[in-house]
């Protein structure tokens, strides 16, 4: 095992089980592409250049969507810990950057241009983990 491969495994072993697992089922069922998450791991990305035909431009996005829909996708992913809000001086940015464990997700895919597609069980478990979470917030 080489010293990256080491790493990466001490880290994941920082994240319960479960944790990881819902994080890259969010991710496989997210209208987003790898390409987007190494530019975020590098800097912001503004929820503009995400969004609708600009997503598509940009290859960021698989499918136009429009800001609320991409805005709620980036918010659910920020819940499962993937991704966070960038903060300026005057506060909360419409940009997102990826968390540690964002990272982590990033490193298993680098190499593909898109995640895994998500099987018909990944939505469910997906739809139903932002059900059971909406109801605490």
């Amino acid at each position: 095992m080489d010293t990256l491969s080491k790493q990466n495994s001490k880290n994941f072993a920082e994240y319960p089980p479960q944790i990881l697992r819902r994080a890259e089922v969010a991710l496989r069922c997210a209208p987003f592409t790898v390409k987007l998450f190494a530019n975020m791991a590098i800097q912001g990305v503004n929820l503009r250049a995400i969004a609708g035909n600009e997503g598509i431009k940009n290859q960021y996005s698989t499918k136009p969507t429009n800001l609320i829909s991409t805005e709620n996708d980036l918010l659910w992913l920020i819940q499962v810990g993937v991704l966070r809000r960038e903060v300026d001086g005057q506060g909360i940015t419409d940009s997102f950057r990826l968390t540690p464990m964002g990272h982590l997700l990033l490193d298993k895919w680098r190499s593909q241009t898109r995640f895994p597609i998500a099987s018909l069980g990944d939505r469910c478990q997906n739809f139903w983990a932002q059900i059971q979470i909406s109801r605490f917030l």
